[in-house]
């Protein structure tokens, strides 16, 4: 494998095994609207990003602009609440660490706020491990695409190009981003989509994070 390969980490429900949070914020929001709980099942089954769109499956059309913001509102304050519970998913320490000492390079890109991500990845003691960490500075309900542009384009300087990138996540939007770009994908079942949710992107999908990196590692060579 080539030194020159570089991951892309999403950071919820890849490298942050934060899953129950997000149910546990998601029923507790629903509860303020009038909506049924949600189990982990139905979640994964229903989940899409852009979020407009996973409310839209639920109530049958799509939240106009002042509810989808009382609504994105009530989900994050109870996220950072229950998130206080999440750590990081199982290997990933490690993972991170051994790719880098083979000589590649990785970097974070979330969807989540990029003043609350920044302190979050310091505090978990990794940040040592990325040449970049970018969370979201714009509107929550977009999509990645246009994210991991700017991404690529911040470490195109460092040698770092999309054909020899892959990217891991949780979400089939990961997949759709990484196409944007030109990079490869690899999707990982432990967060928000079904496995034949994430199947359904054409991508290699895998169970844990370590089968993550060796299919990132077969795509590099």
């Amino acid at each position: 494998m080539s030194a020159t390969w570089h991951i892309v980490w999403d950071w919820n429900g890849t490298l942050l095994h934060d899953i129950d949070a997000v149910i546990s914020a998601t029923n507790a929001s629903f509860a303020e609207f009038g909506f049924p709980p949600i189990t982990l099942e139905r979640y994964r089954e229903l989940y899409v990003v852009p979020v407009p769109k996973f409310y839209e499956r639920l109530m049958g059309r799509l939240p106009t602009d002042a509810e989808w913001a009382v609504m994105d509102e009530a989900f994050h304050r109870h996220y950072w609440v229950a998130a206080e519970a999440a750590g990081l998913t199982d290997g990933a320490p490690a993972l991170l660490r051994d790719w880098q000492a083979d000589g590649s390079t990785q970097s974070l890109l979330s969807l989540a706020p990029h003043d609350r991500l920044v302190p979050l990845v310091r505090e978990y003691g990794i940040e040592q491990h990325f040449l970049r960490v970018d969370g979201r500075t714009g509107p929550s309900h977009s999509s990645k695409a246009a994210h991991l542009v700017r991404h690529m384009a911040a470490l195109e300087a460092g040698g770092v190009t999309p054909t020899r990138t892959v990217l891991i996540g949780d979400a089939v939007d990961d997949a759709v981003a990484a196409a944007h770009v030109g990079a490869r994908a690899v999707l990982y079942t432990g967060g928000s989509h079904s496995r034949s949710s994430l199947e359904s992107a054409g991508v290699p999908v895998v169970d844990s994070l370590a089968e993550a990196v060796a299919t990132a590692r077969e795509l590099a060579e």
